[in-house]
């Protein structure tokens, strides 16, 4: 099996606007062969920036954790072990939400989907689509 953890952007466009992602990465996302993952960074994320007014975090989080949960989505908690590798990632990017699924992705062995130019720039798991 293959296992993807979807940074929040990718995260929010899969469960309510899938014609954003490419084609090729939609079909990907529903093969029975890939296991997906969302971190709870991505739903604190959704909370503080949709209480914030944002306009492109208007999802309630509660909805969304029951929707992804509802559609085989696994929910990765943030643990210390993830906390203190965001210490060794180096500073190309400096957003704590998205370093934390870098470092998230990498403890758990996971590719990480993105469509962060800058993130991307890490070494490791990481796909931009």
């Amino acid at each position: 099996m293959t296992l993807y953890l979807l940074d929040t952007q990718v995260l929010l466009w899969a469960a309510s606007e899938p014609q954003r992602l490419p084609a090729a990465i939609r079909t990907r996302l529903d093969s029975p062969a890939i296991d997906l993952m969302y971190s709870t960074a991505s739903l604190w994320e959704v909370a503080i920036k949709r209480s914030l007014g944002r306009e492109d975090f208007r999802v309630e989080p509660r909805r969304l954790r029951t929707g992804l949960l509802d559609n085989g989505y696994q929910e990765l908690p943030i643990r210390g072990e993830h906390a203190l590798t965001v210490d060794l990632l180096p500073p190309l990017h400096r957003d704590p939400f998205d370093r934390m699924l870098l470092a998230q992705a990498h403890v758990e062995g996971a590719t990480l989907l993105t469509a962060d130019r800058l993130l991307a720039q890490y070494p490791g798991p990481i796909e931009r689509i």
